[in-house]
């Protein structure tokens, strides 16, 4: 079957409803940031949404679709003017943050969300340099409902030598990832 102009809008649709799916909290987050009035993020967040799939074919023609980054940054965008938007549609309502407010915020959560994802990799690529079984250990504490004790009792060790272990790991995991940061920062 020959791809045709409705047959690559339904690939892109389900592009799409995928990436939405798999972001939709990340987008409503930002925009609960950006608000005052948790009632309307969810009114705001459809009407992103739909605003998404409009320009979509935009997004798909700027970059990677599968880069989670680029369709949360892009997404954001357009959930930054739907914030204003509602706002100046409201604006009688003394409660509104000023528009200058509302970009200033969004810059700020871009900013430390460039950062956030910078120190994860960072965090990745270090837990990566560790031998399988250190690896294990790092994240086998870290995991929901474990703790050092549980992982004692698993592992057959007294939990006082797991502690040390862990510190040691612990250290030279920061070392690393503080390394890695300041590697990029001068990049």
């Amino acid at each position: 079957m020959a791809d045709t102009p409705n047959h690559d809008r339904q690939d892109d649709y389900a592009t799409f409803v995928s990436l939405l799916a798999r972001y939709d909290q990340q987008i409503r987050r930002f925009i609960a940031m950006l608000m005052h009035s948790s009632d309307a993020v969810d009114d705001v967040m459809q009407e992103t949404a739909i605003e998404c799939w409009n320009k979509f074919e935009t997004f798909t023609g700027q970059g990677d679709p599968d880069e989670p980054e680029e369709f949360v940054r892009w997404a954001n965008v357009i959930a930054r003017y739907k914030v204003l938007s509602w706002q100046r549609d409201r604006a009688r309502d003394r409660l509104v943050f000023q528009e200058e407010l509302v970009h200033l915020l969004a810059d700020t959560v871009h900013d430390e969300w460039d950062r956030l994802e910078s120190e994860r990799q960072a965090v990745q690529a270090c837990l990566q340099k560790l031998p399988p079984r250190q690896r294990q250990l790092v994240l086998s504490v870290h995991s929901p409902g474990q703790s050092v004790a549980d992982v004692a009792r698993q592992t057959g060790q007294k939990p006082r030598r797991l502690y040390t272990v862990l510190n040691g790991l612990r250290k030279q995991l920061l070392l690393c990832v503080q390394d890695r940061i300041t590697v990029q920062a001068s990049q």
